[in-house]
C-alpha cells in the first residue's frame, strides 16, 4: 500500500450519497493517492467508505478515525477484511478511543483507560473466532481457524505510550492537529519503519487576522479537549495559549496559512520531522455547511 506523500483528509458525511463519491473521483482524478475520512455521524463510516471505494479505481480510504466503541473487534474484522477484498487492498483502518464527550455523551457507553482499552481492544481483535458449541457437552473443542493475515491499521496516537501502541501492534500512527515538533517526537518512538501520518489543517488566506480567524473556527472543537491540551503542554503551550480559540503563537505552529508556498512549506516542514505522508485538510473559507474548498483542494493536488 503506497498511501503517497500528500493526502486529503475531508469529510464527506454530510453530502448525499452520490455527490459524496463524485468528490471522492474527483479526488482522485486531481492526483491524490489517499483519501483520509474522519469519524462519521450521519453515515455509518465503513458503509460510506465501501460507496467510496465502490466508485474509485485507484484511491486509497482511510479512516482517520473509526471509533472502537462503534463495533465490537470481531465485526470490525470482518468489515475491513470484506472492505480490503472488496477495494483489492485499497482500504486502511484508522482506529481511535475518540473522547469521553462523544463516547459517553452522544454513544451512551462508557469510555475507559485510553491505552488499555486500545491494547485491549487489539488483542481482541488479533484472535481468531470460535464457533460456539451452542451448549453441548458432547461437542468436541472447535479448533480455531489459522489466523487471517493481519490487514494494514493505523491508531490514533498523540502520547508516548499510545504511539508506542501503534508502532507495536499497528503499522503506525494518525496524530492530529500537532506541529512538527510533535511529529519529530513520534518519529523518535515510532522508529524508522512506521507509518507516521499527521493531519494538517490549511487555510489558503494570505492576511494574517483572516488567516488566525479561520483556523481558530476550524479548530474551535479540538482545542477544549483535555487530551489534545495534554500533548500541547508537553510541548510547551499552556492555558493562554488555549484561550480564544488559539494564541497566534499556537495557531501558526499547528495550521498552515499563507499562500500555496507557504502551505507547502508547513507540509514540508512536517516531512523533514519525520512524517511519511501528510493529511492536508483545507479549510473553507466559508465554513463547514459550505462543503469542500475545491479551490484549495485543487491548487494543493499533487503535480499541480
Amino acid at each position: 500500500m503506497e498511501l503517497g506523500r500528500l493526502g486529503l483528509w475531508c469529510s464527506l458525511d454530510g453530502y448525499p450519497l452520490s455527490e459524496a463519491i463524485e468528490a471522492a473521483q474527483r479526488i482522485e482524478e486531481l492526483g491524490y493517492p489517499t483519501l483520509w475520512h474522519p469519524e462519521a455521524f450521519t453515515r455509518d463510516p465503513l458503509l460510506l467508505c465501501a460507496s467510496i471505494l465502490g466508485g474509485t479505481r485507484r484511491l486509497i480510504v482511510a479512516n482517520g478515525i473509526v471509533s472502537i466503541y462503534d463495533r465490537v473487534p470481531a465485526v470490525m474484522a470482518s468489515a475491513q477484511r470484506a472492505l480490503d477484498e472488496q477495494s483489492g487492498g485499497r482500504f486502511l483502518l484508522g482506529l481511535g478511543v475518540s473522547h469521553p464527550v462523544l463516547v459517553e455523551g452522544l454513544r451512551g457507553l462508557k469510555y475507559g483507560p485510553p491505552v488499555a482499552t486500545m491494547r485491549g481492544y487489539l488483542d481482541a481483535l488479533d484472535t481468531p473466532a470460535r464457533f460456539p458449541s451452542f451448549g453441548r457437552s458432547d461437542a468436541p473443542p472447535a479448533e480455531p481457524p489459522p489466523p487471517p493475515p493481519r490487514l494494514p491499521r493505523v491508531l490514533a496516537a498523540l502520547g508516548p505510550r499510545m504511539l508506542a501502541l501503534s508502532r507495536d501492534r499497528a503499522d503506525g500512527a494518525h496524530p492530529y492537529f500537532m506541529p512538527p515538533e510533535h511529529t519529530r517526537r513520534a518519529r523518535e518512538v515510532l522508529g524508522p519503519d512506521r507509518w507516521l501520518c499527521p493531519e494538517l489543517k490549511v487555510v489558503l488566506e494570505t492576511e494574517p487576522s483572516k488567516a488566525r480567524e479561520l483556523a481558530r473556527a476550524a479548530g474551535f472543537p479540538n482545542i477544549t479537549l483535555p487530551n489534545y491540551q495534554r500533548t500541547w503542554r508537553e510541548l510547551g503551550y499552556d492555558d493562554a495559549d488555549f484561550a480564544d480559540g488559539g494564541s497566534d503563537r499556537f495557531i501558526d505552529a499547528t495550521v498552515a496559512w499563507g499562500n500555496v508556498a507557504a502551505v507547502e512549506r508547513m507540509i514540508q516542514a512536517h516531512l523533514d520531522a519525520g512524517a511519511s505522508h501528510v493529511c492536508i485538510q483545507v479549510v473553507n473559507p466559508a465554513g463547514r455547511a459550505a462543503g469542500l474548498h475545491w479551490e484549495g483542494i485543487e491548487a494543493l493536488a499533487p503535480g499541480s
